[in-house]
């Protein structure tokens, strides 16, 4: 079951400032706002949208391409691909660029500023779907916006049924750009607060844009997952974590149990649990690829919270 993962390869720098920000930045003077706050607390971790969801996957045991485009600093990452088993033959690295990467400082109240560049990202049209052979299924991912547009087009060329999964690049694209995608995608993926972007965006409502698709999933965090399919709403539950750590990489996870499901040939219903056991799973461990459960570990989860095994 080869999968293929159009998507970002980032790295994330996570800093923790050991106070609030509100205790420091003055509400009265953000027009010369002008801060620096000291971070004893500081990781870095593998992520980007493709590499968290191929991670996954691979614990699942199916066989998982990134195709990616990445910068000259992407050493690292490569030697942990090459040491987990992970293709590398479709991340293309982009001469004088720095891979995506997301710069994180949180506060004692969760509160984050955030800033992220894209970098080597941008360049994702420099991939092609053609270049991949034998799939079974897909996945076009956030991403470089010019990127997703040619992949989602690639799919359908090439007859291979694939996942639109917008995420945070949703904003990047009109309303008219993303009817297109669903009608060139068999699956769409969001979130609850994309669904009601994407559904203002177009003008359609949530049924409305899962007749254009064989399947509308829409993932509700702690409140688990519906997923619109054969003309009928099927309600997935949550599967209670062993603890709640974070929540970074999780919708990921997720997208690997779905695309696992699929591709299984499995009904609507269990990939749907198996996509939330899998959000389950990554949440008691921070980061988007350090939760580690080998293949029969997740079948013993699995059985542990639905009463049957998933394969």
């Amino acid at each position: 079951m080869r999968t293929l993962i159009c998507g970002s390869m980032a790295y994330d720098t996570i800093m923790v400032f050991h106070d609030r920000f509100k205790n420091h930045i003055l509400p009265d003077q953000l027009h010369i706002l002008n801060v620096s706050f000291h971070v004893p607390d500081m990781r870095r971790e593998f992520g980007g949208c493709a590499g968290n969801i191929a991670y996954s996957l691979k614990l699942l045991g199916g066989e998982p391409l990134i195709m990616a485009t990445v910068g000259e600093d992407i050493g690292p990452y490569m030697h942990r691909l090459e040491r987990l088993g992970l293709d590398r033959n479709h991340v293309q690295e982009v001469p004088t660029t720095y891979t995506a990467q997301a710069f994180i400082t949180t506060d004692l109240d969760d509160n984050q500023i955030t800033a992220f560049h894209p970098g080597a990202m941008n360049y994702s049209h420099f991939n092609h779907v053609a270049d991949a052979q034998e799939l079974t299924i897909g996945i076009v991912a956030p991403d470089g916006r010019d990127g997703m547009m040619q992949h989602a087009q690639e799919f359908r060329d090439k007859g291979v049924p694939f996942i639109f999964d917008p995420g945070q690049g949703l904003p990047l694209f009109n309303g008219e750009e993303l009817l297109n995608f669903l009608a060139l995608a068999d699956y769409c993926c969001v979130n609850d607060y994309e669904a009601r972007l994407l559904s203002e965006k177009t003008g359609r409502s949530v049924e409305q844009l899962a007749s254009l698709v064989d399947a509308l999933v829409i993932t509700m965090g702690a409140n688990g997952a519906r997923i619109h399919a054969d003309g009928k709403r099927i309600d997935i539950p949550s599967v209670k974590p062993d603890e709640l750590v974070d929540p970074t990489g999780c919708g990921d996870a997720f997208r690997a149990g779905l695309l696992y499901g699929i591709a299984s040939g499995m009904g609507w219903e269990k990939a749907g649990c198996l996509a939330s056991l899998m959000g389950s799973i990554k949440i008691a461990h921070r980061g988007g690829q350090n939760h580690k459960p080998v293949r029969e570990q997740i079948a013993d989860r699995y059985l542990a919270a639905f009463g049957e095994m998933p394969w």
